[in-house]
């Protein structure tokens, strides 16, 4: 939820937090604050981490409202890195994490964390994140550590020529054990997409990687980036993934969806890989259906 108000001079020269809380009289201070500390706080479009900021009149106050129980510490170091070198370093993001800063948070993103990785490592460079994973999706990311880096992965994500391999738990057993869905996809509202016209084009390729009972668990590589395409793509196969309510997928911990391993070649022609394990609860999942991963 986002809360929007304007300065007026019953609040000009009070403090952040006391002007939010007299603009917003729902929230308690602590609530402001927390979201305040979190990024979720913009005074006249610029994010401010201070309470202690003095209000002016006319200044725009807004405040991203999000749940305590998603504000998540998260914080990284050396031996939490899947890859790393002179150029990129690669993590195993957490089912549940925001990839990148949203209007409500900062802290506790992934982008977050690895920028404070970054600069604990002495580099002054920023994280940039060149792809995404959907909030319920784990697995790996790759974060270029300068700007040629990024500029090289970005050209290789535009052209198709990262390797992406995703695992995803879908139920019953699919007709065919390889399979290639090429169709557009197109936002039909702020929450979902879907297979439509006009939309952009979208090709991922599937197969079946062990079928237990009554679920599959299927390997899928996207040669293209489209916004939630694996998940669009299986519920145009007749397969939501479990756990994926949203796109009628069937009651589960998480959703069952995870970035096992992506690849590319730098300039030189030297591989990069990262591979990432999937989490207890994705492997005790695909368990109550007969199904082990490692």
């Amino acid at each position: 939820m986002i809360l929007r108000g304007f300065v007026g001079p019953e609040q000009a020269g009070l403090r952040l937090d006391d002007g939010a809380k007299a603009l917003f009289p729902q929230l308690s201070k602590g609530e402001i604050r927390r979201i305040i500390d979190w990024g979720g706080c913009a005074v006249s479009d610029v994010m401010v981490r201070v309470a202690s900021r003095t209000l002016r009149e006319g200044d725009e106050l807004i405040l991203g409202v999000m749940e305590a129980e998603r504000c998540v510490e998260l914080a990284y170091t050396a031996a939490d890195m899947l890859y790393e070198d002179a150029d990129f370093l690669a993590v195993n993001k957490a089912a549940g994490l925001n990839s990148q800063r949203t209007p409500y948070q900062l802290k506790g993103t992934v982008e977050y964390a690895v920028d404070r990785y970054l600069k604990s490592q002495g580099s002054g460079e920023p994280a940039r994140v060149i792809h995404r994973l959907d909030r319920g999706t784990s697995g790996v990311m790759f974060f270029p550590k300068q700007k040629k880096a990024a500029t090289h992965i970005s050209y290789l994500l535009k052209n198709g020529e990262v390797e992406k391999i995703y695992w995803a738990l879908v139920p019953g057993r699919p007709e065919e054990d390889t399979w290639t869905v090429d169709a557009p996809i197109a936002k039909l509202n702020k929450f979902r997409y879907g297979v439509a016209l006009p939309g952009r084009d979208a090709r991922t390729m599937f197969r079946i990687l062990t079928a237990g009972r009554g679920a599959t668990l299927v390997e899928a590589r996207p040669f293209t980036g489209r916004t939630h395409q694996i998940r669009v793509h299986l519920v145009h196969s007749g397969l939501p993934i479990i756990g994926d309510q949203p796109y009628g997928g069937l009651p589960a911990p998480r959703m069952m969806l995870h970035c096992r391993a992506m690849a590319f070649k730098t300039r030189a022609g030297r591989e990069v890989r990262a591979e990432a394990p999937v989490d207890e609860a994705f492997a005790s999942v695909c368990a109550e259906y007969g199904i082990e991963v490692g």
